[in-house]
């Protein structure tokens, strides 16, 4: 007998219709993002860091036949025996694969034959989404996919920026009710979410999904310390910029400085001259009250070196994060609220008193092991324990993360110099 044809209990069965509509809807909504898109718009990698649009329905496509359907699925064949050369992205255990840079010379399969792929792919998965046995792995490439429209949002406005005729993937309707949203949340100076410090419980904490980076929960201690209830605006990050903010050294870590002399820094990513700002819609007015993002860590430490404040610990975050400051305005986790994507439409930067949306948040920790940390067998172990050297830890979602995506105890992480990211950041300061 199949293992998706074994009798399954009323609560495993409920889990199964959820898990498969959850699927459905991740899958769907990949697609419809791309809708907008030339097949040479999603043809086009911008960086190296960058990825085609094209290559990311692909990549997530790759995973379901070779985790999924590849091992559980009946009578399964590969859809092209040469398409997982092409869009493996770093799986050693997989094999060879093409240059990350050279992902972006994949004129062929076209967008066409990628969807097509994913149809039969869609379809294929049917069968194994009741199975409970699966479940887990399931879940994790329905969390892989979300990771990577995220990524695709970010890279595809990336390689639209270096157009110069800024064209937009969507249209600007709505942009001033959005200003106006915002200016309450970002005109006033920010309040404080006060901690007392103590033993904090941090990590993964309940039976719901997480990566494995996520734990295992443990203690740390914190000392008091206070975290702002709103992110850094794009009009305190003028004010950064005209007080000689990219000019003095005294600011900047070592490094942060040879990359802003190297590279030339003088503004966030996307900024242009007469505060205008590139974003999905075109080149756009930029709102001086919503967050300021798309900036390295290495800028947001010396922003708050020149707030007078600091960046907040992972930990710090998390614990205000979970309430454990003992305040009534400690915000709650809704994983489906925030500023964050939940269609194919506008993505941008709001404002908000909440700690989820908007911007992924820099902390100033690095991006380490949790005590007892083990990953997973197989080559899904290779999914984030590989990447625990040189980069840091970002906390919250942005306003192109999926809804339902976040956590409490979610850890992204970018090294210091990477900035096309969704980043901002919240100031912290010592009690």
């Amino acid at each position: 007998m199949h293992r998706s044809e074994l009798q399954n209990t009323p609560a495993q069965a409920a889990h199964g219709q959820a898990l498969a509509a959850h699927f459905a809807a991740t899958r769907a909504l990949a697609e419809a993002l791309v809708a907008p898109l030339s097949d040479a718009d999603a043809s086009i990698q911008s960086m190296e860091d960058a990825s085609p649009a094209k290559w990311h329905l692909a990549h997530t496509t790759w995973f379901w036949e070779t985790f999924l359907l590849r091992e559980h699925g009946r009578n399964y064949r590969l859809h092209d025996e040469r398409w997982p050369f092409l869009f493996n992205s770093y799986y050693e255990a997989e094999g060879a694969r093409i240059a990350r840079g050279a992902r972006g010379m994949l004129s062929r399969p076209t967008l066409a034959e990628v969807l097509e792929w994913r149809a039969i792919v869609t379809a294929a998965m049917e069968p194994l989404l009741a199975d409970p046995a699966l479940a887990p792995l399931i879940a994790l490439g329905i969390a892989h996919e979300e990771q990577h429209i995220e990524l695709l949002l970010t890279d595809i406005k990336h390689a639209l920026f270096q157009n110069p005729l800024g064209p937009a993937m969507w249209p600007a309707a709505g942009r001033g009710e959005t200003a106006a949203a915002t200016s309450v949340a970002g005109s006033s100076s920010p309040g404080w979410h006060v901690h007392p410090g103590g033993i904090a419980l941090v990590g993964h904490q309940t039976e719901n999904f997480s990566f494995d980076n996520e734990g295992p929960r443990h203690r740390v201690l914190l000392e008091p310390f206070a975290l702002a209830d709103r992110l850094v605006t794009n009009a305190e990050w003028a004010e950064f910029i005209a007080d000689g903010g990219y000019r003095d050294a005294r600011l900047w870590l070592a490094d942060g400085w040879g990359w802003v002399q190297r590279d030339g820094v003088g503004a966030p990513l996307y900024w242009g001259g007469d505060g205008a700002h590139f974003a999905h819609q075109g080149w756009q007015a930029r709102d001086p009250y919503a967050p300021v993002t798309h900036i390295s860590f290495y800028e947001a430490d010396a922003f708050a070196t020149w707030a007078g404040g600091r960046l907040p610990t992972e930990f710090e975050w998390e614990a205000i994060a979970r309430g454990q400051d003992g305040s009534a305005s400690a915000p709650a986790h809704d994983p489906c609220g925030g500023n964050q994507l939940y269609c194919a439409g506008p993505v941008l930067p709001t404002g908000s008193t909440g700690l989820f949306g908007d911007c992924w948040q820099f902390t100033r920790s690095a991006y380490l092991p949790y005590p007892g940390f083990r990953p997973a067998a197989g080559a899904v172990g290779e999914y984030n324990g590989k990447f625990m050297s040189g980069q840091v830890v970002l906390r919250g979602a942005s306003c192109a993360t999926v809804r339902g995506h976040s956590r409490v105890s979610y850890r992204n992480f970018f090294y210091p110099n990477q900035r096309w990211q969704f980043t901002g950041l919240r100031l912290a300061k010592d009690a």
